[in-house]
C-alpha cells in the first residue's frame, strides 16, 4: 500500500457515459503522460460552475488506461457539486489532484481473492481487478446495488474475472445484500478487497474475521482536503487517530474499531 507522487492537472473530458439516472462515467486525456496510478487511490476534483460547491470532491479512480492516456472516474449525482461536474461537457478541462491516498496491496499469485463491492464503492475495484488479472491472479467479483440497473460496469468487470451480483429487490443475480450471497458460504478466499457503503463494509470485515481471512477496505470518510490538512476525514483506529485521505483511503480490517 504505497503512497505516490500528486499531481495538480487540468484534464481534458474526452468521453461522457450515462450509465444510469445517478452515474456518469467520465474520461478525462492529458497532452503529457498521465502520471503512475494504482488501485484505491483517488482524485480531489475542483467543482467549477456550481455556487453553493466551495470545495473539491474526492472521487475513486475508476479505471486507467495508458494505452489511450486516460483516467476514468465513476461520478455519483448525490449534491450540487457532483451534479454541476456530471454536466461538464465534452472538451472542457477539469481540474483534479491525483493520484492521492494509498492502494491496495497485490496477493499471492497462488491467493484466492473476492473483490466485494456495493454501489459507487465498485469503482476501485475495476482497476484492482484488472491489476490482479494482469498479474494472473484469479479474481472473484460480488457487486450488489438496490436492482439491476443500478448494477455498474458489468462487461467490463466480466473481463477481469468472474462476477456474481445481489439486488435488494431481486431484479438481478441473489436477492439480497452481498454479505449475504451464497459464494460466501460455499467457496474459500484467502483475501478480501472491498468498498461500498459503511454498514457493507462492517459486515464484510465481520465475515473475514470469522473466517481467518485478511481484508482491506477503502474508506469514504468524508474529505476536503486530501492531504491531511484539514482533519474532517480522522477515522480512530487501534494505531490511534489517523486522516484517511492521507493514511488510507485503503485500511486493513484489523487496525480498524468496527
Amino acid at each position: 500500500m504505497q503512497k505516490a507522487t500528486s499531481f495538480i492537472l487540468d484534464l481534458e473530458l474526452t468521453e461522457k457515459r450515462s450509465l444510469n439516472s445517478q452515474y456518469v462515467l467520465m474520461k478525462f486525456h492529458d497532452v503529457n503522460p498521465l502520471p503512475p496510478m494504482k488501485p484505491g487511490q483517488f482524485a480531489q476534483v475542483r467543482i467549477d460552475g456550481s455556487p453553493t460547491t466551495y470545495l473539491r470532491r474526492p472521487i475513486s479512480i475508476n479505471f486507467v488506461d495508458v494505452a489511450r492516456n486516460e483516467v476514468w472516474i465513476l461520478v455519483q449525482m448525490v449534491g450540487d457539486g457532483t451534479r454541476a461536474l456530471a454536466k461538464a461537457q465534452i472538451g472542457s478541462k477539469i481540474n483534479m489532484i491525483l493520484p492521492l491516498g494509498n492502494s491496495f496491496s497485490i496477493p499471492e499469485p497462488d491467493e484466492r481473492v473476492l473483490l466485494i463491492g456495493g454501489g459507487v464503492g465498485v469503482a476501485p475495484l475495476l482497476m484492482l481487478g484488472k491489476q490482479l488479472y494482469d498479474q494472473q491472479v484469479p479474481v472473484t467479483f460480488l457487486l450488489g446495488a438496490r436492482s439491476a440497473g443500478d448494477l455498474l460496469e458489468l462487461d467490463l468487470f466480466s473481463e477481469y474475472g468472474t462476477v456474481y451480483t445481489t439486488t435488494e429487490d431481486g431484479s438481478a443475480g441473489e436477492k439480497g445484500y452481498v454479505t449475504q450471497h451464497s459464494i460466501l458460504n460455499t467457496d474459500v478466499f484467502d483475501r478480501i478487497y472491498t468498498c461500498g457503503p459503511k454498514p457493507m463494509m462492517q459486515a464484510v470485515a465481520g465475515y473475514s474475521k470469522r473466517h481467518g481471512i485478511i481484508c482491506e477496505v477503502s474508506l469514504e470518510n468524508t474529505m476536503a482536503c486530501g492531504i491531511g490538512a484539514c482533519l474532517c476525514c480522522v477515522e480512530d483506529t487501534s494505531e490511534g487517530h489517523i486522516c484517511v485521505c492521507k493514511e488510507g483511503p485503503v485500511l486493513n480490517t484489523n487496525v480498524l474499531k468496527w
